[in-house]
């Protein structure tokens, strides 16, 4: 009769023995010779009729090694599921001489396994946790500049004969050239739409009293500040480097035109929020205001979902079988190829960090009972859609719609990735439930400016 035994090699890393009798795998394997010489196709008998003895002559070695093993699998299977021991991957064969397994010599085998085990482990009390919830002051600042972008959004462009203004968009091509304004061969040649105020001030009144057709050669570096130089080179398509701003251009004139704002009347308000009793310019205003600080207190709580995140990954102590596991990545990683001792101990810092935030991420979804229904991923996906639309003339009730979903829900990648997303952002927000962080009031540069900072820390 089989055994397992268990001994303890280190912290959470144990040896497994396996001892299987013959009995354990030899009814097995006679009955897989059977089998297979009832279907062997073997020239010069006929199908059935092909002699035991032939047969496991031809295929007994290997038969009787998938039997040996197979019994092994079992018996491990089995006793980490009635021990309930819970185990990182799978157990890794230790030194074992196959070359014993002897299809004419059956005897009692032993095999040897290493495990690692998971740990048991505490979270820290997130209600403990020193958290800060950013308020984003809303300025009348910036409830102008979205009222501005919203009256240039919905306004009407016309035509103009004449550059006459920095609020003038200009459809220009440009042409890689020479400081001289001669073509480079195989150059750049772009088109693109930017307004007046986009270039140095300095070379603004150049523009002034141009019609189409007309021309300017320049280095990107004189026609643009900084800021705005930056995007003009990604939108050329060009490296950002020391030399893209040196570049020589001819910038040609295609059309001239000139936005005309909408006008802010019940119209305008009624055409952004119908139905939404916004009558007068202070209504429309305090509408504004209200979208502004609602994205504002989203993203506020993202900074609270990674304050929570840190706390989290921080303060968690977690014990590792740490010889199991470079073990583990050194001959069974994700892509299955032997790694050298040096190459392991370099991943390995990223690998256990990832490790230890499944763990954590396994022990709230669990203890939360926190579930994904297909409904609500039905729901994201129909979401998802609607963002890349645009949001326009979009209903669920649209067949197209339903369609759409209800394809995405047979594509098991979507649906694995769909999942994983809602479950994360489940158990973030209810993280978020258990901290009491202090209300601190911030401008939204500098927020900006703290969030980038800690970005940039984190890569």
């Amino acid at each position: 009769m089989a055994t397992v035994t268990k001994e303890n090699i280190r912290l959470l890393h144990e040896k497994l023995t396996v001892k299987l009798d013959k009995a354990d795998y030899l009814p097995a394997f006679e009955k897989a010779l059977k089998e297979y010489s009832k279907k062997a196709n073997i020239p010069g008998f006929r199908k059935g009729m092909v002699p035991s003895g032939l047969i496991k002559k031809m295929y007994g070695a290997s038969l009787f090694t998938d039997e040996v093993l197979k019994s092994v699998d079992r018996e491990l299977i089995g006793y980490l599921q009635n021990e309930k021991v819970d185990i990182f991957a799978q157990p890794l064969p230790l030194e074992t001489d196959f070359t014993q397994l002897d299809v004419n010599n059956p005897l009692d085998y032993s095999f040897n396994f290493e495990i690692g085990v998971k740990p048991e482990f505490s979270l820290p009390d997130l209600a403990k946790a020193k958290t800060t919830r950013y308020v984003v002051t809303v300025t009348e600042e910036m409830i102008d500049s979205e009222i501005t972008r919203l009256q240039n959004r919905y306004g009407n462009m016309k035509d103009e004969e004449v550059v006459s203004s920095d609020e003038n968009v200009l459809n220009l091509t440009f042409t890689e050239a020479n400081a001289d304004g001669i073509v480079v061969e195989n150059g750049l040649v772009k088109d693109n739409s930017i307004l007046v105020k986009y270039f140095t001030e300095s070379f603004r009144s150049k523009w002034r009293g141009k019609k189409t057709g007309d021309t300017e050669t320049t280095q990107l570096k004189t026609a643009f500040d900084e800021k705005e130089r930056e995007w003009i080179i990604s939108d050329l398509g060009l490296k950002e480097d020391t030399t893209a701003a040196d570049k020589y251009f001819t910038i040609a004139i295609t059309k001239i035109g000139l936005l005309e704002k909408k006008e802010l009347n019940e119209d305008f308000f009624n055409q952004l929020y119908p139905g939404q009793e916004v009558k007068t310019e202070a209504d429309f205003r305090n509408k504004i205001k209200e979208e502004i600080q609602a994205y504002w207190n989203g993203q506020a709580n993202n900074q609270i979902h990674d304050q929570v995140f840190h706390e989290l990954a921080d303060h968690t102590k977690i014990e590792f079988p740490e010889a199991f596991l470079k073990n583990w990545i050194k001959t069974q990683g994700e892509d299955k190829t032997i790694k050298t001792d040096e190459e392991v101990e370099a991943e390995f810092p990223k690998f256990i960090s990832q490790l230890k935030w499944t763990l954590i991420s396994d022990k709230i979804v669990q203890e939360n009972a926190i579930q994904v229904s297909p409904d609500e991923i039905r729901a994201f996906a129909k979401n998802q859609l609607f963002s890349y639309m645009g949001g326009a003339n979009l209903s669920d009730g649209q067949p197209w719609v339903t369609d759409y979903v209800e394809k995405m829900m047979k594509d098991r990648k979507y649906v694995e990735e769909s999942y994983n997303r809602i479950q994360t952002q489940k158990m973030f927000e209810w993280a978020a439930t258990q901290v009491n962080p202090a209300d601190k009031e911030i401008s939204a540069d500098d927020f900006t400016k703290m969030v980038e900072e800690h970005q940039h820390h984190h890569h």
